[in-house]
């Protein structure tokens, strides 16, 4: 299924879209990440004719199950686009498909919720990841009982002595 609309019903008024807990496949949403899913989808929208092509408006939301990149834990967001407002062309390099009268949508609005989704899903804003050993600290376990600097790279080839032929 497609987001399309018939443009000769947009010469009196706007068209008007509206669903809730659609299916992502329905706008092909797959986002290729592993750490980022989208659940469902709501959207509402109205789409009128302009100077230049086609104006959408309205508001849509994403349902997303993400994993936080820090932690790995799984979680729940919704991503919304309050206001959504996007022109698109009817001429020109990026101009809308035309298929029997209907102006297909779809490209446009997944592009828009695509380019709107997190890179990088945190599950809070201050989460510290996974527990780790701190680095160059010797553990009780390792026998030593006492913390260690370890040296750098560079004081390492600082004690190598070159032999001059």
């Amino acid at each position: 299924m497609t987001l399309t609309v018939k443009l000769r019903d947009l010469d009196d008024e706007p068209a008007y879209f509206r669903a809730e807990d659609v299916a992502p496949a329905t706008l092909d949403l797959d986002t290729h990440d592993e750490m980022l899913q989208a659940e469902s989808l709501s959207y509402e929208l109205e789409v009128q004719k302009s100077d230049e092509g086609l104006l959408v408006t309205g508001d849509i939301s994403v349902q997303l199950n993400c994993h936080c990149v820090r932690c790995l834990k799984s979680f729940k967001i919704l991503h919304e686009l309050p206001g959504y407002a996007c022109e698109i062309p009817m001429e020109g390099e990026e101009k809308v498909s035309i298929d029997n009268n209907s102006a297909d949508l779809t490209p446009f609005v997944r592009e828009d919720i695509l380019l709107g989704l997190p890179q990088h899903p945190l599950c809070r804003t201050d989460c510290r990841g996974l527990l780790q050993k701190p680095p160059g600290k010797a553990s009780l376990s390792e026998g030593k009982g006492r913390t260690e600097k370890t040296s750098s790279a560079w004081s390492e080839l600082n004690k190598l002595k070159f032999e001059e032929e």
